[in-house]
């Protein structure tokens, strides 16, 4: 497994072993134990699907609040998205600050968002399939999300949206922005 630490401690950018051949492809989506000798001591207990037929599907920046707030490992097995995590931590020296990276089908890149982040994502290609796993289950009543345009995040989607506006929810629509949000994530060095 190769491992990229971002900027934001905690938040990694994960590429496993792909063994590849005429027939296909063979890769060990997840093991707990080298999880943990790489730091990720997470207890998945759901995994979810989400599938987006058009280019320009955005999805977030969504996150729950504690004491539901859910850690994910994400990645997508058809198509592909750009991937966004915002650091919420106060006390964090990239507070509002955001990382991305493209996960596809092709390249097997799968992102570890720790708790304490908002997630966002766009798709890249039509019939796009993203998964992810999470440690805590969906707490409707803790559920939350920033602005997918917040100017105090400022994240260039750019390039994903191509001049298009992006297909969202009606929640999407309707979330808040970062400067209306008191964080109950805490930064822990």
């Amino acid at each position: 497994m190769q491992v990229h630490e971002t900027e934001f401690p905690g938040l990694l950018v994960l590429k496993p072993k792909v063994f590849q051949d005429e027939r296909g492809f063979f890769l060990e989506s997840y093991n707990r134990e080298l999880f943990g000798q790489l730091g990720i001591d997470c207890e998945f207990i759901q995994d979810n699907h989400a599938y987006s037929k058009d280019v320009g599907v955005l999805r977030g920046f969504h996150f729950q609040r504690p004491p539901a707030a859910q850690a994910k490992l994400v990645w997508v097995t058809r198509g592909a998205v750009l991937d966004v995590a915002v650091d919420l931590r106060k006390g964090s020296p990239s507070f509002g600050k955001w990382q991305h990276v493209i996960l596809s089908a092709a390249n097997f890149k799968r992102m570890f968002i720790p708790r304490g982040f908002a997630h966002a994502y766009v798709t890249l290609m039509p019939d796009s399939e993203f998964q992810y796993k999470v440690d805590a289950p969906y707490a409707p009543g803790q559920e939350d999300g920033i602005a997918w345009d917040d100017p105090d995040i400022a994240m260039d989607w750019g390039v994903a949206l191509k001049g298009r506006e992006p297909i969202l929810s009606e929640k999407d629509r309707r979330l808040s922005r970062l400067a209306d949000f008191d964080s109950p994530f805490i930064y822990e060095d």
